[in-house]
């Protein structure tokens, strides 16, 4: 089964990790390290299975180069 790449919970866009969790307690454990490391998480059941979105909003841009005028 295929699943979401993207979904949206609040008007906010996450993106799905990539893997299918058999049981939700090992779901919500990787969800921790996620947040741990400065990422909003989303914790879904989908058919028999927990999806974890995650996002991260950008505090700091760094460019190189010269600033425009």
């Amino acid at each position: 089964m295929e699943h979401e790449s993207v979904r949206f919970f609040d008007g906010r866009k996450f993106l799905w990790d990539g893997a299918a969790y058999p049981e939700r307690a090992s779901a919500e454990s990787k969800a921790r390290e996620y947040g741990e490391r400065g990422f909003e998480t989303s914790v879904l059941e989908a058919d028999g299975l927990v999806l974890i979105y995650t996002r991260r909003v950008v505090a700091e841009a760094v460019v190189d180069g010269a600033t425009p005028a």
